[in-house]
């Protein structure tokens, strides 16, 4: 059955093909963390979020437990989409430097954010099996998503991702094959360009091994590849 973007999105909130993120996923939405007690936790697979008709596509690993599997929104409520969505902003990709829940007004340009998993995995930790029942949803966008120019990847996960969907949907990246590395840019064929970003964990951005620069120099290069 072909699907349209709404309706591939659709089915994807209403997936459960992996039992251990089904139990865990929502585990966490009825036992909440303390300080959110006293809302409602969204607790289903977290659909892509912006413009399929975008020009920038970002790919990300996973909801975050109390952020997107409690927001329904990726990269919303939690310290990585704090990071995320303050560089959009700085490079007009979105029109707020924040994004707190699924109703705060927040909305992209030109942009759509997706990830590799939409269920928030246990210790942020997928299963190569779980990362395998999902490709399909990310090929199926990547196949939708006809305008895209950039794709930035963020975390290695995310990098190989990609690049194994990209394969799969029968292109193959110019050799050398491309090699994560923060700030890394591959033309692909079909004319579009790949750039790898370390993911903006805590783990990542506590330690010191992204900082901000680093962060919007990624964005910074999208922005001038498009233009504006």
């Amino acid at each position: 059955m072909e699907w349209d973007f709404s309706g591939l999105e659709q089915k994807i909130i209403g997936c459960r093909r992996c039992p251990r993120l089904v139990e865990w996923r929502e585990k966490v939405a009825r036992e909440k963390t303390r300080r959110f007690r006293n809302q409602e936790y969204w607790g289903r697979p977290v659909p892509a979020f912006g413009n399929p008709d975008a020009a920038l596509v970002i790919i990300g690993l996973a909801p975050a437990a109390h952020g997107g599997n409690r927001t329904g929104r990726i990269f919303t409520g939690d310290r990585s989409g704090d990071w995320l969505y303050e560089s959009l902003y700085r490079f007009d990709f979105s029109n707020q430097p924040t994004s707190t829940s699924i109703d705060d007004g927040l909305a992209v340009n030109n942009c759509l954010i997706t990830a590799v998993l939409r269920c928030a995995p246990p210790d942020n930790k997928p299963l190569p099996e779980e990362i395998n029942n999902c490709r399909e949803y990310l090929q199926r966008e990547l196949q939708l998503t006809s305008r895209k120019r950039i794709v930035v990847a963020l975390g290695r996960i995310a990098f190989d991702a990609f690049l194994k969907t990209w394969r799969v949907l029968g292109e193959q990246p110019k050799h050398p094959k491309p090699e994560f590395c923060h700030g890394g840019e591959w033309e692909l064929p079909g004319g579009f360009i790949l750039i790898a970003s370390y993911h903006p964990s805590q783990q990542n951005t506590q330690t010191g091994k992204l900082t901000r620069p680093m962060f919007h120099k990624i964005f910074r290069r999208a922005r001038s590849i498009l233009g504006g």
